[in-house]
Formats: structure tokens, sequence, C-alpha cells
């Protein structure tokens, strides 16, 4: 795979840098988690750093700030340390590279708003991919949460520069690559949350890479629906059946929670035998993955399971990986974070890469896995 470290000569180039700062934000429009967009800093301060002129694309999902960068330029610009030129539309991006970029000079990293707001973003648009490119030297991908989807700023504008993969796109891969190759005796995977189209592949990929494989959350509700118990008005995926079919839902391999923590007719968290059950299990585990809370973590009532997982994992001498926003949102709340020897920007994307898939975004740097 090509990186930014087979760059000769950044000098004065123009550099179109995908990055990720789709981050959570609170009503009163201030970040409230910054890890994804700190993860950006070591590539930006390397571009920078050799004299690159930047130009950074990304999108935000967040409907509190109506899906705009605009009132949230002055808290990126803290976070980086970088004074940002905002640019509102693509079409702006021509005259700034033409008129505000001068050659031997070093100019503060431009933003372009929103990414998503350009309908040929999400359609992989090769028109709208050109008009992105125009001007631009180079493309380097950074964002590596976006690297399974088949978007222009992704994908087809790869196709039209010379591209690189940034500083956390290599070692996103690196990392999670040596989770697949790594020995099956004594490796963990944790699967929580909701998403059976994300979660259940990555289970099927791992029976042959894993020891054991913990369940919680909505795929725990999945599982037992589907093998004929009742779970009431549990929050189940509607497609589960369909996903699950083709695994054997009694393999021991797949430790089901023993008990729960139910309200009315909805289980809402695994129950004390299951913790007792899932930390031993941790405790003697060489390498733990985890993604997905085993409950509804948000609320006090509920996070018992997930908080007791997330102290289980932190305090083990396994290697440590993590990933998936609501992941690194439960162990940031419950006081563990920091203390995993990698935490993943991605949540579909690193659940894509561990089913095996191919995903878009890397493929278009040379990276076919293996």
């Amino acid at each position: 795979m090509k990186t930014i470290r087979g760059i000769t000569d950044l000098k004065d180039k123009k550099i179109l840098l995908r990055a990720d700062f789709d981050i959570p934000v609170s009503d009163g429009g201030q970040i409230e988690e910054s890890f994804r967009i700190k993860r950006q800093k070591e590539t930006l301060d390397y571009l920078v750093g050799h004299g690159a002129k930047v130009v950074m694309v990304a999108h935000i999902s967040d409907q509190s700030v109506s899906q705009s960068f605009a009132g949230l330029v002055p808290q990126l610009h803290m976070l980086l340390g970088y004074e940002i030129n905002f640019l509102k539309t693509v079409a702006e991006i021509g005259a700034y590279l033409e008129n505000y970029l001068p050659a031997g000079r070093q100019v503060p990293p431009a933003l372009l708003d929103n990414i998503r707001q350009n309908p040929g973003e999400e359609k992989n648009d090769p028109e709208f991919a050109k008009q992105l490119a125009q001007g631009f030297d180079l493309y380097i991908n950074n964002a590596f949460a976006v690297c399974h989807r088949n978007h222009a700023s992704v994908s087809a504008v790869a196709g039209l520069l010379p591209s690189y993969a940034g500083f956390l796109v290599e070692e996103e891969i690196a990392k999670l690559q040596s989770v697949i190759d790594s020995p099956k005796n004594g490796k963990l995977l944790i699967m929580g949350g909701a998403k059976a189209s994300t979660k259940i592949p990555v289970i099927k990929n791992f029976l042959d890479k894993a020891d054991k494989i913990l369940i919680g959350g909505v795929i725990a509700n999945d599982i037992l629906k589907t093998k004929g118990q009742e779970v009431e008005d549990s929050v189940v995926d509607e497609n589960a059946p369909e996903l699950l079919a083709g695994l054997d839902l009694n393999n021991p391999q797949l430790i089901m929670p023993k008990d729960f923590n139910i309200s009315g007719k909805k289980i809402l968290d695994i129950g004390p035998e299951a913790i007792k059950e899932f930390s031993g299990i941790i405790k003697n585990s060489k390498m733990i993955i985890w993604n997905g809370p085993m409950g509804l973590f948000e609320n006090d009532d509920f996070a018992e399971g997930t908080r007791a997982i997330a102290k289980a994992v932190a305090e083990s001498s396994a290697k440590k990986i993590i990933g998936g926003g609501d992941t690194v949102s439960a162990v940031d709340k419950f006081g563990f974070g920091g203390r995993f020897d990698f935490v993943s920007t991605g949540g579909g994307a690193m659940l894509a890469f561990l089913a095996g898939e191919k995903l878009p975004g890397i493929e278009v740097l040379g990276y076919y896995g293996g």
C-alpha cells in the first residue's frame, strides 16, 4: 500500500487530505469527544511541517450542528493547533488554490464544509470527484472510519490523483491485520451493541480465529430470538435470522450471557452471573478485541455490565484492542480511557476489516489484504 512515507518531496505540494472529524457535539455546540480529531494531528503536522499546502475534507453527521463545521472551526483550531481557513463550498476550492497559496510561504490548512452536503459524495459520482480533485497535486486518505465507504472523497478521487495513506490509516491496517494474523490460542472476541449486519459477519469470520466469542447487547437478543427463545419487547435486529443463517448457534465458542438485567419486558444489560463468567474469561485471555457495549450503558441503571467488562478488559494483561463509537464512549465514561493497546477510530470500517471484507478506500491505495 502506498503511504505518506513514500512521498519524497512535499514542499509547496497542494494536498487534498481526507480527514475524519465525525464527532459528537452537544446541543450547545461543544465537541463532546475529540478522539478522532486528535488522531488527525500527526499526519497534518507532518504535511504542514514539510511545507505542503493542505485542504482537508471531512464529514459530520451530528444533527445538533446542522451537519456543518461552520460553528466548530474555533474548537478545531484549539485541538489541532492551527488557524483554519474555512471553505463553504467545493466551488471555492479552485480560487483558494490559485490565489491564496503562494509558493514558499507557510499557510494554515483549510477545511471544506461537510463533504456529504454534496449529493455526489455518497453517490461516488465521478464528475463530482473530478471537481474535488481539480488543482491538487496529491491525495492522502487519513480517515480510516470511512474506508469501507465507496464515496467520492474516499475512492473515486483517489483514482484521479497520486494517492497515499496517512499515518492513521497505515496504523489502523497494521494493528487490525495483526489481530487477524495472531494465533488463535488465547484470542478473545467480545461483540456487543446492535447492527447485526456489521457484527455477525465478524463473528462468523472469527470462529476459526479466536478461542471464544463473548456475546452481549442486541446481538445477544438476536441470537436468543433466532433460537426460538422469548425476548418479549427487547430490541432486536429484524434481519438477524437471515444474517445468522449458517452459524451454529450452539457452538461452544459462542458464550452467551447466563442472565440479564431486565426492565419490564426488555433486556437492557447482562446480569451478575454473566458478568462473573465473562470477567473470568477475559482475565485468562492473551488478546482481546472488543466492539459494542453489553447493554444500555448510557442509563446508569443498565450500565453495570458494560462497566464491569470495561474494567476487566482494562485490567487484563492481554493485548487489548477496542473500537466503535459506543465502546470508546463507554470506556471514557467509566474512567478506563488510555488503558488499551490500541483504540480504533473506525466502527463500521473496523468491523468490515475484521470480517474479511475488501475496503474500497484502502484497495484504491494498493492494499488487498492477506
